[in-house]
Order: structure tokens, then sequence, then C-alpha cells
């Protein structure tokens, strides 16, 4: 039977079955341009590589791509269950791909005994807290195009994990924002260690929510906050690596006890820290 088949094709259909395979070949999306490696989950970072001088869009987002190709992709706490990513490489073709975003189920979180004035501010207070907030939006806008998160990551504490990302808080028996970050219970003067290395943007001796606050930036738009501290041993501007002392863990601002809230942020995506680290340790 193959050698009837083989007989049946003249030059004229043979060229004209190369050309078919030509095209499906070029019209068959192959994702060979790029890698990418994480966690395709609520919360979760993708690390991508790509040839230099790449344009890449997570949704509406365009993603910076470094001078060596690499880039992030993060995703919300409540990020719908796909994502198309699109590439697009300097001769002007490009790809795309769909990922599939799995859907997490978050804890109830009940935190009861807080000072009435630190779960509903008053009038007086919501000035700092507009002013506060807005200190933090531009420090989490620095365009920068280091890789700093390609150190990988380790706790920048160890302690009783307290609290988790994306549980829904009821405080003093009110319903209130998710909490967006993990929480390590350690004792005040604990020292905090930097997780990756990155760049100081922010330090405040106290905001009216987090206390003392430092933010350090991972590049392309990644970075960490520290809340809550007691001491901060860095300053704004500083390059910190991995393993560094940057401050220690305090029991300030909105807080029933002594302990780090570490945050991260994507753009405007909330991401889970401990997606990123080891198990801690018991």
């Amino acid at each position: 039977m193959a050698e009837n088949q083989h007989k049946m094709k003249s030059p004229v259909s043979l060229v004209r079955y190369l050309l078919i395979c030509a095209v499906l070949l070029i019209s068959t999306p192959g994702y060979a341009g790029y890698t990418l490696e994480g966690n395709y989950v609520q919360g979760g970072l993708v690390v991508g590589k790509t040839e230099p001088g790449v344009q890449v869009k997570l949704d509406d987002l365009s993603v910076a791509v470094s001078d060596q190709g690499y880039f992030v992709l993060g995703f919300d706490r409540d990020h719908p269950p796909q994502s198309r990513l699109r590439l697009t490489y300097p001769d002007g073709h490009s790809e795309e791909q769909v990922l599939e975003i799995a859907r997490r189920e978050y804890k109830i979180q009940r935190i009861d005994n807080l000072p009435k004035r630190k779960v509903t501010p008053e009038k007086m207070d919501l000035k700092r807290i507009r002013r506060e907030s807005a200190l933090v939006k531009a420090a989490r806008k620095l365009d920068d195009p280091r890789t700093d998160y390609l150190t990988g990551w380790q706790w920048p504490v160890k302690g009783r994990i307290s609290g988790v990302y994306g549980s829904q808080r009821i405080l003093n028996g009110k319903p209130r924002r998710p909490h967006y970050g993990v929480d390590v219970a350690a004792p005040v003067g604990t020292l905090v260690r930097a997780p990756a290395d990155g760049v100081v943007t922010l330090v405040h001796p106290d905001m009216f929510f987090s206390g003392g606050t430092l933010i350090l930036d991972h590049g392309q738009h990644l970075s960490s906050s520290f809340l809550h501290l007691s001491e901060i041993l860095v300053k704004e501007g500083d390059r910190i690596r991995q393993g560094d002392p940057i401050a220690r863990v305090g029991a300030t601002g909105r807080v029933t006890g002594p302990h780090l809230d570490w945050r991260m942020n994507f753009h405007q995506f909330q991401i889970d820290p401990q997606l990123l680290v080891p198990p801690m340790p018991q």
C-alpha cells in the first residue's frame, strides 16, 4: 500500500505537498521562541526567557524584557481562569499562548481586639492614609530593567506562619479587604533579611496601617514590602543582596502582636510570596 501511494505522487503533487507542509509549519503555534517557569495559579509568579528585543504582553499589560531576554508574569488573587500571552519578535512575527490560571480557595481569618480607630479610621486619619498610599504606589512604579529576582528566594525571617495570602479578614467582626501577604510571627527585634537582591525604594518609620514599612524593588515592576517593623537598617537607594540584614520585626501599625508581614507586587497584581520559597522550617 505504501508503495502504491509513493507511485501516485507526481512531481507536481509532491511540490504541492511540500508547500502545504511548509504553510502548516509556519501557521501552527510553536513555542520554541521562549520558555516559562513558575506557578500558573492565582497569586503566582512566572519567569520567562526569550530573545532580546522581543515585545511581551500579558493580556493588556506590556511586560518589560531585559537585555538578556528575561521577563516576569504575575497573577492577582482573583485572576481570571485564563490569560493571553503574546510575544512579538524583532522580525515582526508573533506568537500567542493561552495560559490556564488555577483558582484557589482562601481562608476566612478573624482578628479581634484591634483598636477601633485602626479598623475604622477617623476623618482626621484619612488624609494621612491617602498620603502614605501615594508614597507606596510611587515606590512600586519604579521601571528598572534589573533582574534581581533571578537570585531565587528565601524566607526573610523564620517562625510560625500566623497569616496567609488571600485570606478574607474579619476585623472586630467587620469584613475587610483580603490579606495580601504572608505573616510570620517572631519576637520584636528579630532580624529580617532580604529574600532576594534588590534596591530600596521606600523607608517609612510609621505608617498608619503598616507601621514601619520598607519596600525592596527586584526589577521589572516586581517588589517586596515588609510591614510592622520596629527598626529599618537600610536607606532609600541602597543596593541590597540576598540575605543582607534590612530590618527588625516589630508590632507597629495595625497589629495584635509582633510579626513580619511580607507582601509582593507585580505591577498592580498582588503576588503570594509563600509560593516562591521552600516550606517554612519547623
